[in-house]
């Protein structure tokens, strides 16, 4: 199956209308793009993980084809939060009761909002190159802060910067995918889809009010800790390898102060992971689901990453069928568990994708 061969809809709900791209069956996984991607960023990963679930790919509100209400400001801001319960109704509205969230760059942030204010409803989590806002504002350096310029800039209270990305955002877009390694290894026909859709002054007005709401969304992300609310389900936390994410700190050990159940480590190919490590992610990120969603048995075990040769080789620790027959009888610390490795034909396609990925020079956060 292709990602063209996806089925196509758009769901109307109170915050705007989003459109989404279709396929597969069995348990549902919901795909969140980063910026300033629209669905379209999934294309080499979605396909693939549509042999074993039932695979949506959104738009986020107010971007690529999908539209926002204006009822969805809030003082000229669009939080995290807006956002998650806007997608939160679109599942609704197509009958899902429960679902995997899959979120990347500043969309992981919109994952894990959605997993904290609808805990009953996300079955499974996975976060790409990105840590809780919160976390990022409280170990910000200055040598991190120059990296994310544009971050600081759009955040301004006016709307002085998205007028200035309006004017012109073919140079725009073509300058943070560039910046953030993106030249390489995203296709120029893709490149200029997502300069299309930055093209619409509805876009550009979104993402100017989703960043001027980072005061929102680190409100929302300390009224959690202060009462202790935690995510309650699995999570995969991926980031690549030397890169931004890095700089603030142990991905795994800021996300534990989160969740209790996380696995995850770094991958080469630079920010855009579903383009720069396609084979390698959907790997990890079947894995993941399969163990969450499909598994009767134990809960996942950790995902441990170790690097060889500038690439990361990825093994998990599955609990075996012969162990568990024999579990009533062995106490949880003193059990083993087999170690499954990544199929070799895997590995050596990584290695191909560690080399282009190695062009990648800059580092990003969105």
């Amino acid at each position: 199956m292709t990602f063209n061969a996806f089925s196509r809809q758009s769901v109307s709900v109170a915050a705007g209308t989003v459109f989404l791209r279709r396929a597969g069956r069995g348990p549902v996984v919901l795909l969140l793009h980063g910026y300033p991607e629209t669905s379209l960023a999934w294309r080499s990963v979605a396909p693939d993980l549509a042999n074993e679930f039932t695979v949506i790919a959104a738009d986020l509100p107010g971007y690529g084809e999908s539209t926002l209400s204006d009822r969805a400001f809030e003082n000229g801001q669009i939080s995290k939060r807006a956002m998650g319960r806007g997608l939160a109704d679109v599942m609704s509205e197509l009958g899902i009761s429960q679902f995997a969230v899959i979120g990347h760059d500043r969309r992981a942030r919109v994952a894990y909002r959605m997993t904290l204010d609808h805990p009953e409803r996300i079955r499974a989590l996975a976060v790409l190159d990105v840590i809780p806002i919160l976390d990022m504002a409280e170990r910000l350096t200055y040598d991190a802060a120059r990296e994310m310029g544009h971050w600081f800039w759009l955040a301004q209270s006016s709307t002085a910067p998205e007028t200035l990305v309006g004017r012109d955002p073919d140079l725009y877009v073509r300058h943070i995918i560039e910046q953030w390694g993106g030249s390489d290894i995203i296709e120029p026909e893709v490149v200029d889809e997502y300069i299309r859709c930055m093209r619409k002054p509805e876009v550009v007005r979104t993402m100017g009010a989703e960043y001027r709401a980072d005061r929102l969304d680190l409100e929302h992300d300390q009224a959690d800790r202060t009462v202790g609310r935690r995510i309650a389900c699995p999570l995969l936390a991926l980031w690549a390898q030397g890169g931004l994410t890095e700089q603030f700190g142990n991905p795994l050990t800021i996300w534990r102060t989160w969740a209790d159940d996380v696995s995850g480590g770094a991958l080469a190919g630079g920010h855009f992971l579903m383009e720069g490590s396609p084979r390698e992610l959907t790997g990890l990120i079947r894995r993941f689901l399969t163990d969450v969603l499909r598994q009767k048995g134990d809960r996942h075990s950790a995902l441990q990453v170790r690097r060889t040769g500038g690439n990361a080789m990825t093994t998990f620790k599955q609990p075996s069928a012969a162990r568990r027959n024999i579990k009533k009888e062995a106490k949880a610390a003193t059990r083993k568990r087999t170690v499954a490795h990544l199929p070799k034909q895997t590995k050596t396609a990584l290695g191909k994708e560690g080399a282009k990925a190695a062009k990648s020079k800059r580092r990003s956060y969105g």
